[in-house]
């Protein structure tokens, strides 16, 4: 429980946390963020990491010059592609064992399944829809690997989608970050980043529902 009240208040709290670290580790804040990026997309035991709401706020204190605009993007769209393809790697080699166990601790069903319908409703282009869907963004690039997707095809598809993802939210961030308004009320920025980034996932739960009535 104190892991997961940490998680919750260092991702609503984000800016100030960031600030903290910042002071704390300076031009190593750049590997932190890389790390954590590459992990949220790369593997499938930690979905649960800041991924939007870290690229806006990150993007917002570049606008106060705590980061380089163009070396934080690079660097991040570099985690988000190498994140991707680790994780097909990981996919591909793991292959069909990760559905033999239902109620497994580290391959939720209910995320696989998930993605499953994302695939079934968008195609290859999932792959960069999903980049905007938390969770979803995770376990897709996993699924490709176990769908033994053309693995050129999964790349750029894959790239298009981490350059769209990685630089509308930094330089989001980096253009209305420091808009007053926004400035003084980033942690509702935050929360409002987070629930615009669950409303798909929100939505396809209340159309199943319905269907199932």
């Amino acid at each position: 429980m104190e892991v997961v009240s940490f998680l919750i208040d260092f991702v609503l709290h984000l800016d100030k946390h960031l600030v903290e670290i910042i002071s704390e580790y300076g031009t190593w804040t750049y590997a932190i963020l890389f790390l954590v990026i590459f992990c949220e997309t790369g593997l499938v035991v930690t979905p649960f990491l800041p991924g939007d709401s870290l690229l806006f706020v990150a993007g917002a204190l570049a606008a106060a010059g705590s980061f380089d605009v163009f070396l934080l993007f690079g660097l991040l769209f570099a985690a988000a592609v190498l994140g991707d393809n680790t994780n097909y790697a990981i996919g591909n080699y793991l292959g069909p064992k990760v559905f033999s166990k239902t109620n497994s601790k580290i391959f939720r069903k209910e995320y696989l399944d998930k993605t499953h319908k994302f695939f079934e409703k968008y195609g290859v282009k999932t792959i960069i829809i999903a980049r905007f869907v938390p969770i979803v963004r995770t376990f897709t690039p996993f699924i490709a690997g176990v769908g033994k997707m053309s693995y050129w095809k999964f790349l750029s598809f894959d790239l298009v989608g981490g350059l769209i993802w990685i630089g509308s939210l930094v330089f989001a961030g980096f253009f209305f970050g420091n808009i007053p308004f926004i400035k003084n009320n980033l942690s509702f920025v935050i929360i409002a980043i987070i629930l615009l980034s669950v409303l798909p996932a929100i939505i396809e739960v209340i159309r199943e529902k319905r269907k199932t009535r």
